[in-house]
């Protein structure tokens, strides 16, 4: 079955029947003493369940969705789930999974059942797994694309869910694909990212296949994605990932968890070391029972051919450091030249649904389930927290934009400044130091008001603590949350990067600028994002013009009056976090996000 088709309200896939027996089994056995804690808890977050900063038996679901594919069935799932179990809203995340919070632990085998009843599952979107399989979310739509990306990230999900190689790993495992270099799905930053590329032989032919990168990761400490070889050819993809998850298996540090994810085990055995266990396993695989070799049968089936550019279209890729011009007047112009992508050969289009802080209400939900019908589309989730609905005619874009006004997520917000990631933060995780939530709101309302909110080529994401969920390593201008002292008193502060890029198959982590009260980190993004505009050069991205202009200390400079506390009878608010009432305490609980 194709993914644009509707996934219909069905007989529950055994496999996930499976799961969810076994959750309600354990957790009988949990409630009645039988299975310890600690035993639950790895077994919960093995099956995408977390507990929350709030404790008790408050949980957070979340929800794999593969490469971001989701149907108007599933949804309307989602917004069900919502209203009957949830507060009210979802939450997209940076890897392309939904998540809801406050959900009672009781009620989570009757919320796996309604989703198992359209596809969609929890099993290892935690824990110690291979997670959420991500992929470019403008796969098979992209101008730009070597090949659509699509099918490689399907075979990469059914293969690795449940696989036995993947239950207890020493750390989790990111997989992510991208169609083409531009790198819209961020491979250069994940322990296997796979590029779509090809190579020219002697007598001019083309073959299309992979360049994949390994070992790559952000957390406290970040690491670039490396090289594994020059090519891939597509018959070895899915043996190669395969064999480099075993290496990770064997040789991942057991013992301490700080140190245990897959660039830990290249900073102790060096690349090339890595390198010459990944392909000697890779030699030998086919006559293993979990790999046959070959093109996987879901490739042969949906086929893999690019999207083609268009006769005589020069098309613009939507990745990171993409000027975008809104000189427009009109609402609706302003949105088409912001959030629609064009080039395709077969002439459709994709336009973005801006979902604010990568929020979406039930009502939210249901309104773009009912524009995947109306106009015979598909959805996606972005990596930016975003929906795409792709496979639009041009004809559709009026009647769409309406649709989406009346949903209230018509705004130009797509890859503009506006369009700030934020990790949950202090609202509800238990290693979050600060609110982060409330800053990205802080910086949109800032850049708004300063006539600054529809800036292109810059991005802004804004993580709670060092840990990188927001991935506050990779933006143009990032922020992790810290606890500063002033004063005397704890007070709630940031630590502002700059300079982090992805693509064109490399990566650069932001740079350390200055340290920030929480309050004044908007005030700084707008003198940044101000300088910016007015003295970039035509299509220059954020990280040229900052070594143009001096690099990361020069930059900062303009910005040091800003790392001044007021006395708490002064400035009263500056001892106050975002979304808070009462005077900002660093509150950190036992982690269960095994970054």
């Amino acid at each position: 079955m194709s993914i644009t088709e509707e996934t219909p309200t069905r007989q529950i896939d055994p496999e996930m029947a499976a799961d969810i027996a076994k959750f309600e089994e354990l957790l009988a056995g949990y409630q009645a003493g039988r299975v310890e804690e600690d035993v639950f808890r790895v077994f919960r977050l093995n099956n995408g369940i977390y507990g929350q900063r709030q404790g008790g038996t408050n949980q957070m679901v979340r929800v794999k969705v593969p490469y971001g594919a989701m149907t108007a069935d599933q949804l309307d799932l989602l917004a069900d789930v919502i209203d009957d179990h949830s507060r009210g809203w979802g939450h997209i995340t940076t890897r392309q999974n939904i998540q809801f919070h406050f959900v009672e632990l009781t009620e989570i085998p009757e919320v796996m059942r309604k989703m198992a009843e359209v596809g969609l599952t929890t099993r290892e979107a935690c824990g110690d797994t291979v997670r959420n399989v991500q992929g470019c979310h403008l796969a098979g739509a992209c101008p730009m694309e070597v090949l659509d990306v699509t099918p490689w990230a399907e075979a990469a999900y059914r293969h690795f869910v449940r696989n036995p190689l993947g239950q207890r790993l020493p750390r989790k495992f990111k997989i992510n694909f991208s169609g083409c270099d531009t790198d819209c799905g961020q491979a250069m930053f994940n322990d296997v990212g796979v590029i779509a590329a090809t190579r020219t032989f002697e007598d001019g032919s083309v073959e299309r296949g992979f360049r994949i990168y390994i070992a790559g990761g952000l957390g406290t400490t970040p690491f670039p994605a490396l090289a594994l070889e020059d090519f891939t050819p597509r018959e070895d993809l899915l043996a190669t990932i395969e064999s480099v998850l075993r290496v990770f298996e064997q040789t991942g540090n057991r013992d301490n968890k700080l140190r245990a994810r897959l660039k830990w085990v290249v900073d102790q055995l060096g690349i090339d070391e890595v390198r010459r266990r990944v392909v000697a396993i890779r030699k030998l695989l086919p006559a293993s029972a979990t790999w046959p070799g070959g093109v996987p049968e879901v490739v042969a089936e949906w086929g893999d051919d690019p999207a083609g550019v268009a006769a005589g279209i020069t098309p613009t890729a939507m990745g990171q450091g993409t000027p975008v011009t809104l000189g427009a007047k009109s609402d609706y112009d302003r949105w088409v030249e912001a959030n629609v992508v064009r080039g395709a050969a077969n002439g459709t289009v994709s336009a973005y649904a801006w979902c604010e802080l990568g929020d979406v209400t039930s009502a939210q939900f249901r309104s773009v389930a009912a524009m995947v019908r109306e106009f015979d589309v598909d959805v996606r989730v972005t990596n930016r927290q975003n929906l795409v609905l792709r496979d639009l005619t041009e004809e559709q874009l009026p009647a769409l934009y309406e649709r989406l006004v009346a949903a209230d997520m018509a705004l130009a917000g797509a890859e503009l400044s506006r369009d700030v990631v934020a990790c949950p933060g202090a609202d509800t995780c238990n290693l979050a130091v600060t609110q982060s939530r409330g800053l990205a709101s802080a910086i949109g309302t800032a850049l708004d008001e300063a006539g600054l909110a529809e800036v292109g080529g810059v991005r802004m994401n804004i993580s709670g603590c060092t840990n990188s969920c927001g991935q506050h390593h990779t933006a143009d201008i990032g922020f992790f949350g810290a606890e500063r002292r002033a004063h005397g008193q704890p007070a709630p502060g940031y630590q502002m990067l700059l300079g982090g890029y992805v693509g064109q198959e490399q990566i650069h982590f932001g740079q350390k600028a200055l340290r920030l009260p929480a309050k004044n980190a908007a005030e700084a993004t707008v003198r940044v994002v101000r300088r910016f505009t007015d003295e970039r050069q035509a299509g220059e991205k954020f990280i040229d013009w900052m070594n143009r202009s001096g690099g990361v200390a020069e930059v900062a400079a303009g910005l040091k009056d800003l790392d001044q506390f007021p006395t708490p009878d002064e400035g009263p608010e500056f001892y106050v976090d975002y979304d808070e009432t009462g005077p900002y305490v660093a509150e950190i609980g036992e982690s269960e996000c095994a970054t």
